[in-house]
């Protein structure tokens, strides 16, 4: 009976008696039971598995561009006049009918580089990789994306706050992630204006644009909604997936460019090649070559919805026989480019 408490005899089973000496005036005794041991553990355990970690899932990777999912989008290009499925409002649909690929070729442009925007509308695949803490080491601070025609984007992960809606708008733009389970979430806010497709549909400088970005096993699935109060009267969505691709060779910084003149008659002070308001040659093109009425071509918000199709059906008349971007470029599936109906070998 040290310090006058009396020690309970151990049971036998699962109870365990351990006793600690505690000197020369006395000592102590504590029951310690099992199950009550079990249990601690396990909620440890609970708790552990259950703290999100400041990094869910790593991206990181070369990140290969399967061009059987909306290729004609990704590869050649939409034609000149296509803005079905885009939410565009009247200013919208007037810049992009006032466009001409020949801008391009001016020398003010041939060294531009498109919106984060492109790495989802865009041709290549992308590279992700981490950018550690350079103190701490193994703490993530950003998440850094580079393609094909766009800037490197870093997605920033440390709580930093974007800058004054009046700083300086990169090439780049100005890009904050957070992680919600094992989907990085990233705001992209300070972009130039730029397309929203590649044939001129456009965006302002007053656009964000929000991506959703998951990956499963070998491939990464990128969801950028983009949101301008300017040219869009909804928000516009894409989704792409890519694969990982360790062979790939995708660089890490945009190459050097040197501006040369390819077109004399676009070195002269002055010209911008563009066509005036009602004179767009290619109006009428998918009318004639897939028998889809001009409204629907000139998009807006409800040629994004599958009812659409509904007010469509006593006036469309399907062609005999497609002559144009009718297959795709992948394995065991060729493209209609003739004018004889038929896949090309």
């Amino acid at each position: 009976m040290p310090n006058g408490i009396p020690l309970r005899a151990p049971r036998r089973g699962s109870d365990m008696v351990a006793r600690i000496d505690d000197g020369d005036d006395g000592s102590f005794a504590t029951n310690i039971r099992r199950p009550q041991i079990a249990c601690a553990v396990l909620i440890v355990i609970a708790m552990l598995v259950s703290t999100p970690a400041l990094a869910q899932v790593d991206l990181a990777g070369m990140w290969g561009s399967p061009h059987h999912q909306n290729w004609m989008e990704r590869d050649p290009g939409s034609n000149p006049v296509d803005y079905l499925a885009l939410p565009l409002n009247d200013a919208g649909r007037e810049k992009a009918l006032l466009y001409s690929y020949s801008q391009m070729a001016q020398m003010a442009h041939q060294c531009s580089l498109y919106t984060p925007f492109y790495s989802v509308i865009g041709v290549s695949g992308i590279k992700i990789w981490p950018e550690t803490d350079p103190v701490a080491g193994n703490k993530i601070v950003a998440w850094k994306l580079s393609g094909f025609n766009f800037d490197v984007i870093t997605i920033w992960v440390d709580g930093r706050p974007h800058p004054s809606r009046n700083a300086f708008h990169p090439y780049s733009g100005f890009t904050t992630g957070v992680w919600k389970g094992e989907t990085l979430i990233a705001r992209t806010t300070h972009m130039k204006a730029g397309f929203v497709r590649r044939n001129g549909a456009p965006s302002s400088d007053q656009a964000t644009m929000t991506q959703y970005i998951v990956r499963h096993g070998d491939l990464l699935t990128m969801t950028a909604v983009l949101e301008d109060p300017v040219y869009l009267t909804q928000p516009y969505v894409v989704s792409r997936i890519f694969r990982l691709d360790p062979r790939a060779n995708i660089r890490t910084t945009e190459g050097a460019c040197e501006p040369i003149s390819e077109v004399q008659d676009l070195d002269v002070a002055g010209v911008v090649p563009h066509y005036l308001p009602g004179k767009n040659p290619f109006v009428n093109e998918l009318t004639q070559i897939y028998h889809i009425p001009v409204e629907a071509v000139l998009g807006g918000a409800e040629t994004m919805y599958p009812e659409y199709r509904k007010t469509l059906k006593d006036r469309y008349v399907r062609p005999d026989k497609c002559v144009r971007y009718c297959g795709q470029n992948a394995p065991g599936l060729h493209m209609i480019t003739a004018g004889s109906g038929k896949p090309q070998p």
